[in-house]
């Protein structure tokens, strides 16, 4: 056990890395960022920010030498990177969760040989070979590069035979990556996710399920309770707790799901680590995921997941800055919203600059009151 008072390492420093210090001050613990590009806003409420690359061996054992434990809220890190620091101090949710979630090909691949529901996929490494890949698969598809995409990035939707004629052009908008995924588009009926917290007894606790809606491929909103059967909840519950063992995660997994036409789960996506479709937890839960995350790589008895109010959680992008500050009075004027702005300085069309929860007793009243403050505070 990691005793309260002892310093947890994150690796990155965006807003995930923040709400789980933020989270884990109650506990009594220190947090050190690490964080190539600096200062972030993780940093802002961390005990110690070290900005460095991940190449700079000195600087990731100096970072190593000064935590307890370390764990991260970005998976894209290389792997020489935690095998090093693995060596120093304990890195969780782990090497082998990290290298197949990091990598949509290893991802596909553990899913398909644990006979788990995803998608139909081929793989690509060349124009040509994207060419057979897509014949393969049939239409329509989409095109994910293999590595470091998210919010849409790196991802083409193809319709029909003529938006695929040119392979040379997709591959080169793709930017020549070393390789891709082309995957069945599913006409799904709902998008969901399940948070599942697990320790390294095996112990392991899932949050509520959420009904996710994406604009731009970018969350947009989560509405929990998810408005499914208590099979399919059941269902996409048991899917999460059955990876988390997989993958032997010590940590947090998330798991994006597809709800097809027919009434089966299919696995679109993981991450190991905290989730933006899980913010909701925070005001909706008795235990938000970013104390749960801390619990569970501290090996601290978890905390309850019970949901006290129908939740609805809101995406705020920096398109809402595009006259300006906004105007928050009228959302905080609400006794039933809660407001999380994450500091981050700049605001980009797109960026996640904070999100909002608004709660309530009935779930259709709660998401229209979110969604009407949506509208006002984005001046529509």
């Amino acid at each position: 056990m990691i005793t309260p008072g002892s310093t947890i390492g994150i690796l990155g420093g965006g807003q995930l890395g923040r709400m789980l210090i933020l989270a884990g001050r109650s506990l009594g613990y220190r947090f050190h960022i690490f964080e190539p590009s600096g200062p972030c806003t993780a940093g802002m409420v961390a005990d110690h920010e070290l900005n460095a690359p991940y190449s700079d061996e000195a600087a990731l054992r100096t970072f190593a030498e000064g935590v307890d434990i370390i764990t991260l809220e970005f998976e894209n890190i290389p792997a020489e990177v935690l095998d090093m620091l693995s060596a120093i101090k304990p890195v969780l949710p782990g090497r082998e969760a990290l290298h197949i979630c990091q990598h949509r090909q290893r991802e596909k691949d553990f899913l398909k040989q644990n006979g788990l529901p995803c998608v139909p996929f081929e793989y690509a490494d060349s124009a040509d070979s994207l060419k057979t890949a897509i014949a393969a698969i049939g239409f329509p598809c989409v095109i994910k590069t293999a590595a470091f995409g998210y919010d849409g990035k790196g991802q083409i939707k193809l319709n029909n035979a003529d938006e695929a004629a040119d392979t040379d052009y997709l591959w080169n908008f793709l930017e020549c990556p070393p390789r891709v995924v082309v995957e069945k588009w599913i006409h799904h009926i709902g998008e969901f996710s399940v948070v599942c917290a697990r320790k390294a007894d095996g112990t392991k606790s899932t949050f509520p399920m959420s009904e996710n809606v994406h604009v731009h491929h970018i969350l947009h909103a989560s509405i929990v309770p998810a408005r499914i059967t208590p099979a399919t909840r059941a269902a996409g519950e048991a899917l999460a707790r059955e990876i988390a063992d997989k993958l032997g995660v010590v940590g947090l997994i998330a798991v994006e799901l597809f709800l097809h036409e027919d009434g089966h789960l299919i696995i679109n996506e993981m991450a190991p680590r905290p989730h933006n479709s899980g913010h909701y937890t925070i005001d909706g839960c008795i235990t938000s995921q970013f104390e749960q995350h801390i619990r569970a790589v501290a090996g601290l008895p978890f905390g309850s997941t019970k949901l006290h109010s129908a939740t609805v959680m809101i995406n705020v992008l920096g398109d809402t800055w595009k006259d300006g500050e906004p105007d928050w009075s009228g959302l905080l004027s609400d006794p039933h919203v809660k407001l999380h702005l994450y500091d981050k300085g700049e605001a980009r069309p797109g960026r996640k600059m904070g999100h909002f929860c608004v709660v309530g007793d009935n779930i259709e009243q709660t998401l229209a009151s979110a969604e009407a403050h949506f509208e006002r505070l984005n001046g529509k």
